[in-house]
């Protein structure tokens, strides 16, 4: 993807080639049965519509990655200090639309309406797709296979199962009987992202079994809170053009998996259809052993391990906009020990949306956590521009 200044990767997560200003979107998330739709909270959306705002963002994520274009090259130069001039029309933003009909209409007719055909397919991060053969990529060194998109192959022999690997985890953590005595934590540390402008800040998470999580990052315009309450997730954050965002499919499983991983003495069964059987590959030129298995929602999660140590060392995830597949991939380092369990204090976050990376400074275990710390959070208010420099 490519940057510009810093106010325009601020608002990279909502590269909005349909995306207008938003409409009214204050006082309503949280009445709503159900999550808002984009051209609830937008204006001007003529072809993304239908789909929920995390969803309708996640897919301008895919625009993003696949062009390597970011929010105000599609939109006006005015856009990146409003979000009412989002609803610009410009030509970019008429051309992204009548690509998105024309991809859909050749998956229709071509490929039985099965999504074969995307933005990527033909773009692969440049704004004007290839036509002519590149000697230099046929014969130069080919590029290094990206580890997050390793797949099985048929007849690799001599690989763990799955299991095995999920057993060497969980010893290497502290013992499965270790493992399963955490059941709660508190952490404060530094958080670093394109939603700080980059700016390291406290960050505070609160987690809990099963599957509970609440992270509060406190940047310089305001909290960002992302909840998940085991059930249900939020994000209500201040860089966000809602207040309120409920998370749904991709992005809700991914809040999911992260709840469930930060306490995996049940991983075998928060997860399933475990399989192993990748070629072997390396992270950072380690060796690791990669398995597959399905999020309670039906998505693919990959869980890559340090061979030599057995600790979990990347999860990628995926997210199914109305475009495509986008990934989510955490890297985690940095394990220490706590109340007998090694625990990651370093994880970036790496998605088509931005980056973000966590350094925990301390980590109580097992503290008691009051379950309002999980409930559905009020609105993001940014601070007065007076208080936040």
């Amino acid at each position: 993807m490519k940057f510009g200044s810093r106010g325009a990767i601020r608002s990279v997560v909502t590269l909005v080639v349909c995306l207008g200003g938003t409409a009214g979107a204050r006082g309503q998330a949280g009445t709503e049965a159900k999550p808002q739709m984009s051209e609830e909270a937008f204006k001007n959306v003529q072809v993304l519509r239908g789909i929920s705002v995390d969803q309708f963002l996640g897919t301008m994520g895919f625009f993003a990655a696949s062009l390597s274009l970011n929010c105000t090259d599609c939109h006006t130069a005015e856009s990146g200090g409003s979000w009412a001039r989002y609803a610009d029309d410009t030509p970019l933003k008429n051309t992204a639309r009548r690509m998105v009909v024309m991809v859909n209409a050749i998956n229709k007719a071509d490929f039985g309406g099965e999504r074969k055909v995307t933005c990527y397919t033909c773009h692969r991060g440049s704004q004007r797709p290839e036509v002519t053969p590149s000697l230099a990529e046929q014969y130069g060194t080919p590029p290094p296979e990206d580890p997050d998109k390793v797949e099985i192959l048929n007849g690799v022999a001599n690989q763990p199962s799955a299991e095995q690997i999920l057993d060497k985890y969980l010893q290497a953590l502290g013992g499965a009987a270790q493992v399963a005595k955490l059941t709660s934590f508190v952490a404060k540390g530094s958080y670093t992202g394109f939603d700080t402008d980059f700016a390291k800040v406290p960050v505070e998470i609160y987690a809990k079994a099963p599957g509970l999580r609440t992270t509060v990052v406190h940047t310089l315009a305001g909290d960002n809170t992302t909840v998940y309450d085991g059930r249900e997730g939020w994000v209500a954050a201040v860089d966000k053009p809602v207040p309120l965002m409920p998370l749904t499919g991709g992005d809700l499983e991914g809040a999911r998996a992260d709840a469930d991983l930060a306490f995996p003495a049940q991983i075998k069964q928060e997860f399933s259809n475990w399989h192993g059987g990748f070629p072997a590959i390396t992270i950072n030129d380690k060796p690791v052993q990669v398995i597959e298995g399905t999020t309670a929602g039906g998505s693919s999660i990959k869980l890559y391990f340090d061979k030599d140590t057995g600790l979990l060392v990347r999860q990628v995830r995926y997210n199914n906009t109305v475009i495509g597949l986008t990934p989510t991939h955490v890297e985690y380092s940095d394990y220490r020990v706590v109340s007998g369990v090694k625990v990651p204090f370093h994880w970036t976050v790496t998605w088509v949306d931005g980056q973000s990376t966590t350094d925990l400074s301390t980590l109580q275990a097992n503290v008691p956590i009051d379950g309002a710390r999980f409930a559905k959070p009020a609105p993001a208010v940014p601070k007065p521009a007076s208080a936040s420099r």
